[in-house]
């Protein structure tokens, strides 16, 4: 897969030098972005699948912002997840107010699991490593577990005055949740290699120790309401130069609506800053919290970056959207702070067949931590468990840096390739060593913010 992509980074790259920079074409009418959807995600692997974009821009008087715009897509990944989503997001068709509704559903055999509280649970890369060398069997399925998760939402959002917006929406979700089918992750490997049948995960030992309770352990159905505010001065929405993007938001999912009731609320500050002015050169940065009202919340429900508008809610902590360079889900709790901070850089900009090209590369740092976590005090009552609390008090931020390269047509389709990797793989005499793992490749859609 790197062979792939340093072959389309050179062949964009030769493109821009015999392409003749000319005015930037205002784009109208409707603009398709059909490309199969084949990428590599450490988190889950090869993908194989379709993506298309389809982009309605009027008469061009919102560019290089678009008036509406259809998202679909269905992805296969060899580490066994599929992914299925369709969004819809309209401007236009009610007057001074923005309608966004998203589906997807998440079909994950091996979804990761690293427990709760960040740092204080324990992750044995050198087992887990070992595995993978042949020298034991493989340990990564400890580390796993089933989770099918459907989820559908429904927003609108509308101005207040001066840049300030109102945002209400509505939300339905289903997760189906569990240990993994050692069938299923057995499948194809070799006796030595296979993760013995009836050996608990590490989801198990939470499950036995009451760490997760009966009631959240399968998972269920959740669904409710979510009201904000926003203040949006961006000069544009798909890749934004200069301007400040905030929201504040709360979800309530009551007990007559959701199986397990939870309340949780989410700030996130983003600011462009240009250096450089035409987009050149900018620093962006974004800030996140993410809270819980009270002491509980499913489990399955607190992975999440919340996020309103056209896109769903921001899978992690950990991964290509939320902290590139660290393991998926590493970072879960009841309350999590994070940043992302970069560098973006356009080195170039071109047009071909009446499209807009445009190239870049960033550098960048995102972090995470925990700020509150969950009781799994009980775990270390349990026999044989192999969870070690590394830090007794709390988490501290899980560090990450990494550099990256966007190729960016019309300012809304964006592709992504970057690389990650955490602070702690090059801590070789701290207890901390790579228990964010060594880090992560990625080719995906957009900028994270």
């Amino acid at each position: 897969m790197k062979k792939v992509c340093l072959s389309l980074l050179l062949s964009l790259a030769t493109l821009s030098l015999s392409a003749q920079k000319e005015g930037e074409i205002i784009k109208t009418g409707y603009n398709f972005g059909p490309l199969p959807a084949v990428a590599f995600d450490a988190d889950k692997g090869f993908q194989l699948g379709a993506v298309l974009q389809v982009f309605n821009y009027g008469d061009g008087h919102n560019y290089p912002n678009y008036n509406s715009k259809l998202y679909f897509e269905a992805s296969f990944f060899t580490k066994g997840s599929q992914l299925y989503q369709f969004r819809y997001d309209n401007k236009e068709l009610i007057p001074g107010v923005r309608w966004c509704t998203a589906l997807r559903a998440d079909i994950d055999k091996a979804f990761d699991f690293y427990g709760f509280n960040g740092y204080q649970t324990f992750y044995d890369q050198t087992r887990v490593s070992a595995g993978k060398a042949g020298e034991d069997f493989l340990f990564t399925p400890f580390y796993r577990m089933n989770r099918n998760a459907f989820t559908l939402k429904s927003e609108l959002i509308g101005e207040i005055a001066n840049n300030f917006h109102w945002e209400a929406g509505i939300f339905a979700s289903y997760y189906k949740t569990g240990t993994i089918d050692y069938a299923s992750i057995n499948k194809g490997k070799d006796d030595a290699a296979k993760y013995p049948d009836g050996m608990p995960t590490l989801l198990d030992y939470y499950h036995k120790s009451g760490a997760i309770t009966d009631e959240e352990y399968n998972g269920g159905f959740s669904s409710g309401i979510r009201l904000g505010l926003m203040y949006d001065t961006r000069d544009k929405e798909g890749a934004p130069a200069r301007g400040i993007w905030a929201e504040g938001h709360i979800t309530a999912a009551p007990k007559f609506l959701a199986k397990v009731p939870f309340y949780r609320y989410s700030l996130t500050w983003r600011h462009y800053l240009p250096i450089v002015k035409d987009d050149v050169l900018t620093f962006a940065y974004r800030l996140n919290y993410e809270g819980t009202f009270g002491n509980n919340a499913p489990y399955y429900v607190l992975p999440y970056m919340t996020q309103m508008g056209e896109k769903q809610d921001l899978d992690g902590m950990g991964g290509f959207f939320t902290t590139r360079g660290i393991m998926r889900s590493r970072v879960i709790g009841l309350d999590m702070a994070a940043y992302n901070a970069e560098i973006r850089w356009r080195f170039t900009h071109f047009t071909i067949g009446k499209q807009n090209i445009a190239l870049g590369l960033n550098l960048f740092s995102d972090g995470a931590m925990v700020t509150r976590g969950r009781d799994i005090s009980a775990l270390k009552n349990i026999t044989g468990s192999p969870v070690a609390i590394v830090n007794e008090e709390k988490d501290v931020p899980h560090i990450t840096f990494g550099a990256g390269f966007r190729f960016i047509m019309n300012e809304n389709f964006i592709v992504a390739v970057e690389y990650g990797t955490p602070l702690t793989h090059f801590l070789k005499n701290s207890p901390l060593y790579n228990q964010d793992g060594t880090g992560a490749f990625y080719v995906n859609l957009g900028y994270l913010f």
